[in-house]
């Protein structure tokens, strides 16, 4: 979660959620773009023996089998990039969560893949709400999430996903939303 924003009358309370379009997001789709260009390029040239490449000649290959290998991952490594420039085009799990005690209402919205879940919007009550949960597990793959426990569904999600959240941090924020909603923190 990165911006947190409340009214002058405390009593609304919204986060920002930065989605797939982040500097990660885009240095790999850049770099992966670049390596499989490279590879088909390479790959084309072996098979018309003009050199499309200015910092090689890969002319020289056999295009049986070593311009087909590199054709192969060449066009595999354009469909990644494509999908990853698709997924940061589109902002894939960017929204917000929005705590409104004037009307009650609390609002998860994310933006999904297109299909017919493109808008996934959660909403229910905020005397609903239970508890804001910490779940914290370390190891190889570590995870640091809030999640707000309702009545009657399953423990909803607040974090983005990707990288950890800092552990000050986490606390930080899962303090103070349940400060806001006027219920117990659990977990830490």
């Amino acid at each position: 979660m990165t911006a947190q924003t409340m009214s002058t009358k405390q009593e609304i309370f919204r986060q920002e959620i930065v989605g797939s379009r982040r500097f990660s997001n885009y240095w790999w789709a850049t770099i992966v773009s670049a390596g499989a260009s490279g590879f088909f390029l390479a790959a084309v040239s072996s098979y018309t023996k003009i050199n499309l490449l200015p910092f090689s000649d890969p002319t020289h290959l056999v295009f049986i089998p070593q311009g087909i290998a590199m054709g192969f991952y060449g066009s595999l490594g354009l469909l990644f990039s494509l999908y990853l420039w698709l997924t940061i085009g589109l902002d894939v799990g960017s929204g917000y969560n929005e705590f409104n005690k004037a009307t009650g209402q609390i609002t998860i919205f994310r933006w999904g893949f297109p299909g017919k879940n493109r808008r996934i919007e959660i909403k229910c009550k905020t005397e609903d709400v239970q508890a804001v949960k910490v779940d914290l597990r370390e190891g190889l793959n570590p995870k640091r999430a809030l999640y707000l426990r309702v009545k009657g569904m399953r423990d909803i999600p607040l974090t983005r996903v990707g990288q950890p959240l800092a552990l000050s941090e986490l606390e930080n924020q899962g303090a103070t939303l349940a400060r806001f909603l006027g219920v117990p923190l659990e977990g830490l």
